[in-house]
This record gives C-alpha cells, structure tokens and sequence, in this order.
C-alpha cells in the first residue's frame, strides 16, 4: 500500500521562500537540467576531463548561476556569469585574467556561455592555484566537486551540500551511468532536502510531479500514483 508523507505547512513555507534563489540562479528544480549544463559537461569532456570531474565543475556552476552567463549577483552584489567572477577584479579588473579582455582577445561576447567556459578553461590552464591539478588528482565526483569549490570559487557561504547533489544529478544524467546503484535518493531543491528513491515530489517551478529512480528525477506528469511517498507542493 502506498505511504502518503504528510507535508508540514512550514516546509511548504520553505518551499516557496526559496524562489528568491532561483531568480538569482543558485538551484535547481527536479527535472530542470538545462542545455546550458549538458553544453559545459560536454565543453570539459572535450578538454579531457573525466565525467565525474566535469560533472564536479557543473554541479558548481549549478549552484552559483544555474549556468546563466547572463546572471547578476542577486541583491546587486559584483558576481557576474556562470561562476560570479566578480566585478573590479576577475570580471573585468585583473590584468590578463579578467573575462572582459579575454573576450576581446578573442572576438568573443563576454555574455556568452561559450566565451565564458573558455574563459574557465584559461583560468585553470594558466593559474596554478585555481586548481586544475586538484580536480585533476581527485578520484570521485565528490572530490571534484569540493575541488573546484575551493580552489576557483573560493565561495563565502558555498552551501557544499547542494553544489555535491547538483553535481551527482549532473553525472548521474549525463555520465554514463556515472550514478551509484541501488537505492540512491534525490536532492529536491523545492524542498531543500534529499528525499528517498521512489518517492514523487510537485515542483514549484512548473507544477508537474518527479519521480526519484535512483538519482535521477523522471517526469511523472500529472499522476503520481506509482509513488512510494508523496511530497504535493500546491
């Protein structure tokens, strides 16, 4: 028999609160794998990355812009694009190492995600301590991830939970089979929470219920009824 979790009204509430991050760009829905996000796994899968350690890039840049080379830092702070380099300084300041220039050298337009991922590309190729040999020596998703993290974010409040599940969905969708087996759960950004396998989540983007089948979230549309456990958000 199906297993009907009740929803608190003071996780509803939390649910809706956290739409203020995702018009900045920092979360992502169930389901929500964006073209923006396969393209820069497939950007660093070109350079040679392993998948776990390409997932382990995205799943920051998840976290930081949802991939959006037009994003703002939100409440008018100096983060710009897909990793918030900052402006006065790696946005458009620091000499040889500022996204503005190097998109001039290039012929490029600094908005865009193409010209943004190589800029990424020069940064770890050129600047020892942004990392690359970090992410290159990590041996899982996890490492990569806190690699990046670390050594090129060089985040305040990095939120570290969050940029591993991004990371994990990414591979997990995008990988190769790059998931662990067995009964692996989902991290459900309308919820802020990880949730069980099996279990079906409405989400506050789009109204339209996702199941979790180990790691990954799968359309269920309108009917949640093959779910173990219900999380309804309307």
């Amino acid at each position: 028999m199906k297993t009907k979790l009740l929803v608190l009204s003071m996780l509803i509430v939390a649910g809706c609160s956290s739409n203020t991050e995702w018009s900045t760009g920092t979360g992502q829905s169930e389901g929500a794998l964006t073209s923006n996000q396969k393209t820069a796994y497939d950007f660093f899968i070109t350079k040679g990355l392993q998948p776990y350690q390409a997932a382990g890039i995205v799943g920051n840049l998840m976290q930081e812009s949802s991939v959006d080379p037009s994003s703002y830092q939100y409440g008018g702070g100096p983060g710009r694009g897909i990793t918030q380099w900052s402006a006065g300084a790696r946005w458009d300041k620091t000499p040889n190492d500022n996204m503005a220039w190097f998109a001039s050298s290039q012929g490029l337009d600094r908005w865009s995600l193409d010209a943004q991922l190589a800029f990424i590309w020069y940064e770890l190729t050129t600047f020892g301590t942004y990392g690359l040999d970090a992410l290159e020596n990590a041996t899982d998703v996890d490492g990569a991830t806190v690699a990046f993290q670390d050594d090129f974010e060089v985040c305040g409040a990095c939120d570290q939970t969050k940029r591993l599940a991004y990371a994990q969905q990414v591979l997990s969708e995008y990988g190769n089979g790059g998931g662990t087996s067995g009964d692996q759960g989902c991290y459900s950004s309308t919820y802020d929470q990880q949730v069980q396998n099996d279990v079906c989540v409405q989400s506050k983007y789009d109204g339209l219920w996702y199941e979790c089948d180990n790691g990954d979230w799968v359309d269920r549309w309108s009917d949640p009824t093959p779910c173990n456990g219900e999380y309804p958000f309307y």
